[in-house]
């Protein structure tokens, strides 16, 4: 039965308050829909600002079930909610997108991993590992350092760990997670191919980006890849949708992509994480593209046909704003910054500033990739902490 609501138009449910369900919030108002929140608490990103939200536990059957059946479907803006939980939905016909046998992919990432190599996609060398001995005899096949990462639930750098020998291994192996460990990859730089996915198969893709990582945490994304061939982003493209389709997403897919050089010199990718929602990579299609990441998640999601993917100005560079001790005086910075630069669009989370959170993003687009990667900058760093760039050189 469908769930409807204002003017007819679908109810769609997003477990998870943070800053994508408060995008998706945003991009739901001008297509009519009524977003429903399942958030931890009431002053969650997007539980400040979106009407229906439930407060909630999304690791409780009974809180996901009760949300749930007041939704047309149900997505997400994390991959936290337990996969038991998820299949204990769909067998009682309740419609989440992606699906869990999707998603399973993006939650675990020893799953990921064995599911893309025996696909033939190219990934980094990785195994499994539960002891220090395991990571050893790894170590002698692929050689000091490499990298540990936390099966589930890492992000923004937390559960990834570069170890140099078996000391540092041990200490890793100690916090008693899953882990798998990977060879520490010579790269030339992270790129990001963000695609959706319908229920009917349609597909669609945005320009591939490059993402700029300072401590594990992404802190630029430059839209097109800078210096990228045509050849590499068309194999990128369709390599997401090739995923998309093989995983049965439903949905934005973000394919995070290392860009490695062969010792011949030849170009070439492999696939480092997968994202299946609204990803911080596709931030800059909000202003960038003529249908933005979030937009397109719920077209999919609810089985409409896809939007136009089509950049509206030749470069777009958004800048995340990562929180300090304190924020400041945001208001007066504001102030400043629009009166400084009024081209540049800011986007605030209305989350609680922790040193190093991500608490919102700047996006500028323009023609030359320099003036506009320095136009980005400069407004994620004076907001951050009121100073502009000729305060810094003084």
């Amino acid at each position: 039965m469908a769930i409807r609501g204002a003017m007819g138009l679908p109810v769609v449910g997003m477990v998870g308050g943070g800053q994508l369900s408060r995008m998706t919030h945003q991009a739901s108002i001008s297509l009519g829909l009524s977003l429903k929140v399942l958030a931890d608490a009431t002053h969650d990103s997007a539980a400040l600002v979106a009407n229906g939200v439930t407060v909630g536990d999304h690791t409780s059957l009974d809180d996901l079930r009760a949300f749930a059946q007041g939704c047309e479907v149900v997505t997400f803006d994390h991959e936290h909610v337990p996969g038991g939980l998820l299949e204990a939905m769909e067998a009682e016909g309740l419609a989440i997108a992606p699906g869990s046998a999707a998603l399973r992919h993006a939650q675990d990432k020893i799953v990921m991993r064995e599911r893309l190599a025996a696909m033939g996609v190219p990934v980094p060398p990785f195994c499994p590992v539960a002891t220090v001995r395991d990571v050893e005899g790894f170590a002698q096949h692929v050689g000091w350092p490499l990298v540990l990462k936390s099966a589930t639930g890492g992000y923004d750098g937390k559960g990834v760990w570069v170890v140099r020998d078996a000391t540092e291994a041990a200490e890793v192996v100690g916090f008693g997670v899953r882990l798998v460990a990977e060879q520490l990859v010579s790269l030339r730089r992270e790129l990001a191919a963000v695609v959706a996915r319908s229920p009917y198969g349609q597909g669609a893709a945005w320009p591939v980006v490059e993402t700029v990582q300072s401590d594990g945490i992404c802190v630029e994304v430059v839209a097109p890849a800078p210096g990228l061939s045509e050849e590499l982003a068309l194999e990128a493209q369709e390599l997401a949708l090739r995923l998309a389709d093989e995983l049965g997403v439903v949905g934005v897919l973000a394919v995070e992509l290392f860009e490695v050089v062969s010792p011949e010199g030849v170009p070439g990718l492999l696939v480092n994480e997968l994202a299946m929602r609204p990803h911080n990579s596709a931030h800059w299609t909000i202003e960038g593209a003529r249908t933005s990441q979030f937009e397109q998640h719920l077209r999919a999601v609810l089985d409409w046909p896809m939007g136009e993917t089509a950049m509206t100005a030749p470069v777009v560079v958004m800048a995340n704003l990562l929180g300090r001790d304190d924020d400041g005086d945001l208001d007066r910075r504001l102030h400043m910054l629009f009166g400084r630069d009024p081209g540049l669009k800011v986007h605030l989370y209305g989350k609680t500033v922790r040193p190093g959170r991500k608490i919102g993003h700047v996006t500028a687009l323009g023609d030359d990739l320099e003036v506009v990667r320095r136009r980005a900058r400069t407004g994620a760093d004076y907001l951050r902490d009121g100073l502009w760039p000729e305060d810094r050189r003084g």
